[in-house]
This record gives structure tokens, sequence and C-alpha cells, in this order.
């Protein structure tokens, strides 16, 4: 029996399937066979694709109907700029919000991180790094600076592949320091921290290519993101 699942869940799944690449940029999303992928009514896949859209996942297209965005090398260079803006902003939130219960599940990220980076363990760093910069979001203490941090960290995968920093410890380090200043409750020192880290990300990060292109090449290689 279809529907049950919420909207939100299939929005969830749905937003998961397009960042991981499953559904690929460009493809058209059908209400009916959305419906038969995540055994649900079209009620909450129409809901799901109505937020998508809002979120900038999901464009309508003439005579196609709902497909998979494809950002622009200009839109996803943006991306990248409006991130430089806004992180360094929720880490100085954080500094004069966040509560005990952050700090904790902080420390214990960075304690984590710091560990796998040293010996060599590199797997879930990744992973590591998305929980802590979301965390920080969270201790912004500000529902509408962290959704849209969160939404952007998303977009940001969706349309970069990372490469892991040649001086992996050093990006922890640097992690492990924000959270000093923001345990401290100095903002300040905490927003330039933090702009200091992003910056020195920025050369990681290559532009995946267009679903156009992909289709096109046997060996599709990611795209150097020039800063403007």
């Amino acid at each position: 029996m279809r529907g049950h699942l919420s909207t939100h869940a299939v929005c969830t799944a749905m937003r998961g399937d397009i960042v991981s690449g499953m559904l690929t940029p460009g493809s058209r999303l059908v209400e009916d066979v959305l419906a038969a992928r995540y055994g649900v009514s079209r009620v909450p896949v129409r809901e799901a694709l109505r937020t998508l859209q809002a979120e900038g996942f999901v464009t309508t297209r003439h005579h196609a109907g709902a497909c998979v965005a494809e950002l622009t090398e200009q839109e996803a260079a943006d991306l990248l700029d409006i991130r430089a803006v806004m992180e360094p902003l929720g880490a100085a939130r954080a500094a004069a919000r966040r509560t005990t219960a952050h700090l904790k599940v902080l420390r214990g990220l960075v304690r984590l991180g710091q560990q796998r980076a040293r010996h060599g363990h590199p797997g879930d760093l990744c992973q590591l790094d998305g929980w802590f910069h979301e965390t920080l979001a969270q201790a912004a203490g500000s529902p509408s600076l962290t959704a849209p941090l969160i939404q952007l960290r998303r977009k940001i995968e969706w349309t970069y592949a990372i490469e892991p920093p040649a001086h992996v410890t050093d990006s922890w380090n640097e992690h492990g320091a924000v959270l000093d200043a923001v345990a401290r409750r100095d903002a300040e020192r905490a927003r330039a921290l933090m702009a200091a880290h992003i910056e020195r990300s920025f050369p990681a990060y290559r532009l995946r290519r267009p679903a156009s292109v992909v289709r096109e090449s046997k060996h599709p290689v990611n795209v150097v993101r020039a800063r403007i």
C-alpha cells in the first residue's frame, strides 16, 4: 500500500538522490515514476518537487515538466562565494549562541577528525567535516540562518567534487581553532578563522561536468573552478 512516507521523507530521499547523482542533472522527474520509486502516491511527490524547486535542485522546462536542475559555471561559482560570506557569519553567531550540548558534539567531532587525520584514516573525514559544519550552523541558533547554510552545503556537495586537502591534519586543526573561539564566545575571532579556513579550502573544489557533457564522454573529467 502506498502513502507510508511523509512528504518530508520523500523530499529528503529525492534530494539525497539528486545530490548523490542517482538523479542526474537535466533528467526528467516524472511524478508516476517517482511515486513508484519511493513507494508513495503522487501527492507527496508533487509537494516534494515544489520544495526542491524552491531550493534550486529542480527546475521546470517548457514541454518537459520538472527536471533536475543544471547550474551554469557562474551559478556554481556563486555558491562558493556565498559560502565565504555566510559561514563566517554562522560561526560568529554560534560563538554568541552555542549551547553546552553543541560544544560537546563539536568537541567530539574535532577530536575524532584529528585522530583519523593523524593516523592516516581519511575514509570518513569528509562526512565528519560535513557534520562539524552543520553542527556549527545549528549552533548559530537561528533557523533563518541555519537552514540556508545547510541547504548551501548540500548544493555545493551536489555541484562539486571535493579533493581531500593535502594537509588534512592542518584542516582539522583549523576546525579546532574555530571551536576554541566559539567556546570562548569570541565571535570576531570565530568569524575570521572560519573565513580563512574557507579561503584555504577553495583549491580542493572541482566543478562536476554538466550532464550534457558527461553523456558525450566516456571519461568525464572534473573542471577546476576559477576564482572570480
